[in-house]
């Protein structure tokens, strides 16, 4: 029996030092006082609730989802606290809860896209004119022969640069029988995975669509296979054909180009500024200029 008292005692006196050490640390510090747990039930976890600091540090320093370090994309470890037990839980982080509520959004939404038209285009904000000038040259000019650059065009979430695009490519497939493809990136990369077997006629098909719209580029977490085999395969074979393309995104195309040098195991600016290059051949840039309408 003395001896089973002298290994608890040492492991008390363990388990102690590390809380001792623990508190040390700001966020560890923040953290118990923000449970508003003893000292003896915080000792008695501190190896866990470490975790949950691991992880809330993590997010500190996240700029985006696509950037998450935790275990689980879009959640941090967060201790619960029932009857003196402390259990960790995964909590969705802003960015996952940001991703969310725009997938609803799309969801809700996707009616809307599919009936927008110019004669619905709000034309009253001046700083929209050169854009609307551009898009209603494309339409005139455009004929499935000619060789035109699409448009790379960025701005705030929820401007409406999903909508002016759909708008025109509706009017090509209605007026000109033009046939196209809009793309949610971050979920066509998801759906690849889904289906292996329909991995390569996917590509195929969205190398050589006529008009390709990849929707809100730089959503989706970065991945050497999503950038180099998935974007990079439709883009150069696009480019090769020079077939008609067009990007929104809420980033600008430089910060894309930082966004797309991301991977968990690099900083790869080679293979993003290969990207980059091959969206500014397939296209031009500008910028929708606009307040958020989806608050």
């Amino acid at each position: 029996m003395e001896k089973i008292n002298n290994i608890k005692k040492e492991v008390n006196i363990d388990l102690e030092e590390v809380y001792k050490e623990n508190m040390e640390d700001d966020t560890f510090k923040e953290l118990i006082k923000k449970l508003k747990i003893s000292k003896k039930l915080a000792i008695l976890n501190s190896n866990c609730l470490m975790d949950s600091v691991k992880e809330l540090k993590n997010c500190h320093n996240c700029k985006g989802l696509y950037e998450c370090q935790n275990k689980v994309m879009g959640y941090f470890l967060y201790p619960k606290i029932d009857n003196d037990i402390v259990d960790l839980g995964y909590v969705p982080c802003k960015y996952k809860k940001e991703n969310d509520k725009l997938l609803e959004l799309r969801n809700t939404a996707s009616k809307e896209l599919f009936n927008a038209r110019f004669k619905d285009i709000d034309t009253s904000i001046k700083e929209r004119g050169s854009l609307l000038k551009w898009i209603k040259e494309f339409y005139n000019n455009y004929d499935g022969i000619k060789n035109m650059k699409g448009l790379y065009l960025h701005g705030v979430f929820g401007s409406g640069k999903t909508y002016l695009l759909y708008a025109l490519l509706n009017e090509l497939k209605i007026n000109k029988k033009i046939e196209f493809k809009a793309l949610y990136f971050p979920e066509i990369l998801r759906t690849l995975k889904d289906d292996w077997n329909t991995y390569n006629e996917k590509i195929d098909y969205y190398s050589n669509v006529p008009i390709l719209l990849i929707d809100d580029i730089g959503a989706e977490q970065v991945s050497e296979w999503g950038r180099d085999e998935v974007l990079g395969t439709i883009l150069q074979n696009r480019m090769n054909n020079y077939l008609t393309t067009f990007f929104t995104s809420n980033l600008s195309i430089e910060e894309l180009e930082y966004h797309l040098a991301l991977t968990k195991s690099s900083l790869d600016k080679v293979k993003a500024r290969r990207i980059i290059e091959r969206i500014k051949q397939l296209t031009e840039n500008m910028e929708l200029i606009s307040e958020n309408k989806r608050k």
